[in-house]
């Protein structure tokens, strides 16, 4: 056990301290003079217990996880979004919650994680062979596309786009034909342009697809100024980053974030706090350190000498890639607004603990390499 420890990814490590850094200040600004004042202590905790867990699934064999456990988790997890349909904690229109009192968990994030597991064992299967269509493709799409529809009738349009996000991803490297590939792409474009085209032709079967909180988003996203009210959170986004400029206006100076005008900046709007703060020299090391911590997790991968492992890693780093990308996006607008967490830096428990666990896997592959 002492000598796995030892093969541990110390780089990784380190990243991750400064990811607690960051979060941890970020969201002291955020809640100093409010009443969510304290949750930088909260983080903190959560922080050190889920580093804890991180380490001690790093010393466990993944390939076992994988082999045996993988397709239990996974019922597991589609069990735990079918309590939540039925049963779980309504916050703000959409139910995603299981309340346990201690903390407000959200299954749908762990349930990526058993996807992951899952569909690297379905693709190791294969050992680097090009996927079959029938006996490979489309299991999977229906492996992924369980957990995404429920999750989208929660509703949750970010997290299920995340989903899709990590077969892409998976598929991809787990070599995918070509041809298939593109007959996917040309189906999933053919998709968007029948649905764009419903809502010129045929209004009242799209108003079935879209819902009309999402068309709402859709269309405060292409025209903020169509609805003011609605785009609020948007626009004053995009001022709190404009206005860190280069330097940023000083730690605990955000003119916009403590004047109140940025909802949840404690939560899924932490990066207005370091634009906002830290300005572009802020946002530039942020994202230093996630294009390092991806670039670290590839250099594990192709280590590996285990095509799960591969496999795992590459479906951390496509879910980590999609709500990078999607949470700043959507903050400055490119993208309209969904609820996603900024990984390993917005305050979130569920959120948190996912991604830990995420790397507690990448590391385990590190350690495991043999």
């Amino acid at each position: 056990m002492l000598f796995r420890g030892k093969k541990i990814d110390v780089t990784t490590l380190i990243i991750l301290l400064c990811f607690m850094a960051i979060s941890t200040m970020a969201i002291y600004s955020a809640t100093s003079n409010t009443k969510y004042a304290g949750l930088h202590i909260n983080n903190l905790v959560m922080f050190f217990v889920f580093f804890i867990v991180m380490l001690a699934i790093a010393l466990i064999d993944y390939k076992g996880i994988v082999q045996h456990f993988s397709i239990y988790l996974y019922a597991v997890g589609i069990l735990m979004l079918l309590f939540v349909k039925f049963k779980g904690m309504t916050i703000n229109g959409s139910t995603r919650w299981i309340n346990l009192h201690f903390m407000q968990f959200q299954p749908s994030e762990l349930v990526k994680i058993f996807v992951i597991l899952l569909l690297a064992k379905m693709l190791s299967a294969r050992q680097g062979e090009y996927l079959r269509l029938i006996r490979d493709i489309l299991p999977m799409i229906v492996l992924v596309g369980v957990p995404f529809f429920i999750v989208l009738e929660q509703p949750d349009l970010g997290t299920s786009i995340v989903f899709v996000c990590i077969l892409i991803g998976m598929m991809w490297i787990g070599k995918i034909p070509i041809k298939l590939a593109l007959v996917g792409g040309s189906a999933i474009v053919g998709v968007i342009g029948s649905v764009t085209a419903l809502y010129f032709y045929n209004l009242p079967l799209f108003n079935k697809i879209v819902k009309p909180h999402q068309l709402h988003r859709i269309q405060t996203f292409l025209n903020p100024a169509s609805d003011p009210d609605q785009s609020y959170h948007v626009l004053n986004s995009i001022k709190a980053v404009s206005s860190g400029q280069l330097m940023g206006e000083g730690y605990l100076r955000g003119t916009m974030i403590h004047g109140g005008y940025i909802p949840y900046d404690y939560a899924d709007s932490i990066y207005v706090v370091i634009g906002e703060e830290f300005g572009f020299v802020g946002s530039s090391l942020l994202l230093f350190l996630y294009f390092f911590l991806i670039y670290r997790m590839i250099h594990i991968a192709i280590a590996s000498k285990d095509l799960a492992g591969s496999y795992i890693i590459i479906g951390v780093i496509s879910m980590f890639t999609l709500q990078i990308f999607e949470n700043i996006a959507m903050h400055t607008g490119l993208m309209p607004l969904t609820g996603i967490a900024l990984p390993f830096v917005s305050y979130g428990g569920s959120s948190l603990m996912t991604n830990m666990l995420c790397m507690g896997l990448v590391l385990s592959v590190k350690i495991h390499n043999d």
